[in-house]
Order: structure tokens, then C-alpha cells, then sequence
């Protein structure tokens, strides 16, 4: 099983816009036509039911949507980009690589847009003016969004086994329900979480087995520091207490297993639980006595139970505790709101917002949409060029640059962008 896995996602480019002009008979003068370019396509994730795990992510790591179409002539605009929708399973959160959170895809079909794709740029036709009727140029379309994601998957289960290593929780699963983990005397037999489905009257209960938890789990120690985050979303927490190692070693080995999960989540304590004391069968008359009243003693709202996967015993009342159990977390739980997709990218500056930095010798000019104006340009074309220096001027950029000290042939930085300063 493979819960975690890094991909990058690209937007696609944006379409160029056309520099055209209508040429027809009888039309001497027709004037600017040419179209603009497209949006490049998003890179949207969607979770889906049909995948377990991130295997499918094992050998592919780079994720690029379509390229929007170039404008042409005749005030034809490009065709926008699709979407690349890219599946994942119910239950996995998405983090960039500084750990921001973008997104939790807890629900079948939810969708989250990490990448959107490059803006197409304008055609000529739109830099028609009084006093420039014959505009010979036209934007490039931008680059689309880039970034490395990491992928955590966390089970989706109603209940959570948690116990010491070989304490009998994937012999509990195979009991309850129709898994078939791998069960073996000796520990860290499971070394990857399994899910199995309990059906009870009150409906399905998804039972996860989590792998063995020892002391110093929540810092790595065993194989506790990958797993525990399957535990966060359950609704019960069982805590399964091997019986065949004695009266002296239940209390310990239940304030072990407590102590992890209260250093990894300490909201983890106050969920519903049962301790479970298993292997029942390799009791005397007298241990299951002792064991009762260890369960007593906790003085838990939920009694305990002393229960054998082998035999049977007391499985059947700890199925209808965990139907109840359940459906009161159920009840309490409130509707949640499946949020739209999410996009990284905030919303458009105007264009007067930006801001000067000196650096070193340099000015250095921060604003979205100058940026994006300078990314569009084609600076080799002279008419781009002095479109360009009529917009900086309206912005402000060269009162600002003046205020700021800059002289002729100072070096202005914008976006990807240099040029000196007159």
C-alpha cells in the first residue's frame, strides 16, 4: 500500500494572440482582426472510490494539461485548453512541499484545482485605438502554474484497531469482517493498514487495522510514525490488549499505545473508544476474571470486553457496541459542506497596486498584473514596446521609480524582465 507519493502539476501555456488584418477586396483598409488566444488547461485533482491507495503514482510523477490554442485572424479565438483531471482516492489530503495545505478530498468526486493554466494573450484587435488604428502587435500567452504536491492518503474508517505489536488486531479484523490480513505469531506482522467492512443492522461499519505501535511510535520509532495518520479520521478508537501476556502487562501496555496517540493527536483521547482484551481462549477461569476486572477498574463510559478471535466469544456483542457507538458519532456529526475547487492563484491585482525593492543596484517592481503585462510583451517589437511604456506611465511606475531615487540607466527589474531606466 502506498499512502504518500510527490507530483507535479503544470497548467498548460496560454495561446498567443494574432497580429492579422483584414485583407478583402474593395477593403482597402480593413483594419486590426486578429484573435486571442486561449486559456491553457487546469490540473484538477478528483477524488474517487474506485482507487485504494497512490500506487498508481509509483512511476508517474509529472502531470501537464493541454496548451490553449493560438488566435488567428478574422477575430478567431483560440480554443481553450481542456482540464486534466487526475484521479485520487477518497481520503487524501494534499500539502505542497512546505507543508501548506491546499486541500482535503474527503468525498467521492470532490475536486480540487492545484494548477491553473496560463492566460492566452490579447490579440491585436484589442490595442485599436484614435490614435493607434493599425496596432502591429500582439501578447503571448503565459505560462501555466507549477508546483510539486504531496499526497498523503488517510483511511476513511469508522473504528481503528490500536494496540501493541502482535496484540491480535488483524486476527480481530478477520473475525469481524471479511478481510483476509496477514496473521502470524510474532510482531509487525501487518506493516500496512487493512480495512475491512462490518455489516450490522445499523448499517456498514469500516473497521481499519492499524500496524503495531510501540513506545516512541509518534517519533518514528516502529512503524507507528507513517500509520498513525490513518487513525485521525476514525470515529472510535478500539484498543486492542494482548491477554496472554499477563495481568501485570495490561495496564502498561494500554498507557503506551495512550501516550503515542496523545503526542501525535491529543484530540485522539476523546474519542469514543473500547479496550478490548483478546485471545480469551488461551485464558483460564481466573485470568478472564482478573481481565474483567482490569476493565472495570478503568472506569471507561464504554465497559471493556474480553473477546477471542478464535473462538468467537464476545464478538458478537462488541459488533452491536460498535454499531451504537458509531451511529451516535453519526448523529452528532454535522453535515459537512463539499467545498468547490479550490484555486491557489488569489485574485487579480489592480493595476496600480505594486511595489518598488532596491536591490543591490537594481529596482525591483512587485505587482501581479505589471508582471503579467511584461511576460506578455514581445519586447523585440517596437510597437509592443511603446504600448508597453504607455501603460507603465498610466500605472505610476516612473513617478514611483523617480520618488525612489532612480536615475537614467538604472536597471528596473520586472517579472522575468530588465531594462533601464530613462
Amino acid at each position: 500500500m502506498l499512502d504518500r507519493a510527490s507530483i507535479c502539476v503544470r497548467g498548460g501555456r496560454g495561446g498567443d494572440g494574432a497580429m492579422s488584418f483584414r485583407r478583402e477586396k474593395y477593403v482597402p483598409r480593413g483594419g486590426p482582426d486578429g484573435g486571442d488566444g486561449a486559456p491553457g488547461g487546469d490540473v484538477v485533482l478528483v477524488a474517487t472510490r474506485r482507487l485504494h491507495d497512490l500506487t498508481h503514482f509509483r512511476h508517474r510523477h509529472h502531470f501537464r494539461a493541454a496548451d490553449g490554442g493560438a488566435g488567428r485572424g478574422g477575430n478567431r479565438r483560440g480554443a481553450d485548453g481542456p482540464e486534466l483531471l487526475v484521479e485520487v482516492p477518497v481520503g487524501t489530503e494534499v500539502r505542497t512541499r512546505e507543508g501548506e495545505l491546499l486541500g482535503d478530498l474527503v468525498h467521492d468526486g470532490q475536486r480540487l484545482l492545484v494548477a491553473r493554466g496560463g492566460e492566452g494573450g490579447r490579440g491585436n484587435v484589442n490595442f485599436k485605438s484614435s490614435t493607434r488604428q493599425a496596432p502591429r502587435f500582439a501578447e503571448r500567452g503565459l505560462q501555466g502554474e507549477e508546483l510539486w504536491v504531496t499526497l498523503a492518503l488517510k483511511l476513511l474508517a469508522d473504528v481503528g484497531l490500536v494496540g501493541l505489536p502482535n496484540a491480535g488486531k488483524s486476527s480481530l479484523l478477520a473475525a469481524l469482517t471479511r478481510a483476509k490480513p496477514k496473521v502470524a505469531a510474532y510482531p509487525f506482522t501487518t506493516v500496512t493498514p487493512n480495512l475491512g467492512v462490518l455489516s450490522l443492522d445499523e448499517g456498514p461499519v469500516v473497521i481499519a487495522d492499524i500496524p503495531g505501535l510501540i513506545e516512541g511510535a509518534s517519533e518514528g520509532a516502529g512503524l507507528g510514525h507513517r500509520f498513525l495518520a490513518h487513525i485521525e479520521r476514525t470515529a472510535a478508537v478500539v484498543y486492542v490488549v494482548d491477554g496472554a501476556d499477563g495481568a501485570d502487562a495490561w495496564p502498561q501496555a494500554l498507557r503506551t499505545v495512550r501516550a503515542e496517540l496523545r503526542a501525535f493527536r491529543p484530540e485522539l483521547l476523546e474519542r469514543p473508544s473500547l479496550v478490548l482484551v483478546t485471545k480469551a481462549d488461551l485464558l483460564g477461569p481466573e485470568e478472564v476474571a482478573a481481565a474483567e476486572e482490569f476493565l472495570a477498574s478503568l472506569g471507561w463510559p464504554e465497559a471493556g470486553l474480553v473477546v477471542s478471535a478464535l473462538d468467537g466469544r464476545g464478538l458478537e456483542v462488541l459488533g452491536h457496541r460498535l454499531g451504537t457507538i458509531v451511529g451516535r458519532s453519526r448523529e452528532a456529526a454535522r453535515p459537512e459542506q463539499v467545498a468547490g475547487p479550490e484555486v491557489l492563484r488569489p485574485g487579480a491585482d489592480r493595476l496600480e497596486a505594486f511595489t518598488l525593492e532596491r536591490v543591490g543596484e537594481d529596482y525591483v517592481v512587485h505587482g501581479r498584473q505589471l508582471e503579467r503585462l511584461f511576460a506578455k510583451a514581445d519586447l523585440d517589437n517596437e510597437d509592443a514596446v511603446a504600448y508597453l511604456q504607455e501603460v507603465v506611465e498610466r500605472a505610476g511606475l516612473n513617478d514611483a521609480l523617480r520618488r525612489a531615487g532612480a536615475e537614467p540607466g538604472d536597471t528596473v527589474i520586472v517579472g522575468g524582465a530588465e531594462f533601464e531606466f530613462a
